[in-house]
């Protein structure tokens, strides 16, 4: 591959795991609602959109709802979810993360962040962590979700960098294929089997180092 000059990072299952956040805010609308929501229920939902989850979380309760209660609804989820990650700290930034960002920034390689999230910055903030990125690209600033590449374009441009000297760590397929797309390098950190588009794949970033990202 090129030489690195920038890591773009996705946020949720990379940086910090705030998908069970997702899921106790899912969970709590459908108690309201009347009915039970299982974390395997919740496996259905993973890498859908919030529209899309909600209309999945209806039919398992068996309720139907116009067009204005499914928007009250996913506000409703939305405000539950914002409230649990306002309550965020640093002990929540998953292994080996911390160490590897401030590698990056010894050795001068710029860093993006890259989600779709717009919750984006608020958890950054309350991490800590929001000092380490030169740029960051969520929600607010883009309109087409991946595995469009928007949103790693838009992090190589604000960066002055050449997407072929990018690298982009993600934890999902579409993301995956965002930075292919991009035409970037990637690193999936899960499962190999998952993430067999990946052009290498770590299952986390304990003992990651820059070293090991050239080989």
């Amino acid at each position: 591959m090129n030489e690195i000059k920038a890591c773009l990072f996705d946020l949720d299952g990379v940086i910090v795991d705030t998908a069970k956040y997702h899921y106790l805010a899912w969970k709590r609308l459908a108690n309201e609602l009347g009915f039970e929501f299982t974390e395997e229920d919740n496996e259905r939902l993973k890498g859908v959109s919030r529209m899309k989850s909600l209309e999945i979380l209806l039919e398992l309760g068996e309720i139907s709802a116009d067009d204005s209660a499914m928007e009250a609804y996913a506000a409703k989820k939305n405000a539950w979810y914002v409230e649990y990650i306002s309550k965020m700290d640093s002990s929540e930034i998953l292994p080996g993360v911390l160490d590897f960002l401030r590698e990056l920034k010894d050795n001068g390689i710029k860093i993006s962040l890259g989600s779709v999230s717009k919750n984006a910055m608020t958890i950054l903030n309350n991490v800590g962590i929001v000092e380490y990125f030169d740029a960051v690209i969520d929600g607010t600033k883009i309109t087409h979700a991946k595995p469009n590449p928007e949103v790693f374009l838009k992090g190589a441009e604000e960066l002055g960098v050449d997407p072929k000297e990018c690298v982009v760590f993600e934890d999902a397929q579409a993301g995956i294929e965002a930075a292919i797309n991009a035409g970037m390098y990637s690193v999936g950190i899960g499962s190999a089997d998952i993430l067999q588009k990946a052009n290498t794949v770590i299952p986390g970033f304990e003992g990651m180092t820059l070293d090991k990202l050239k080989l």
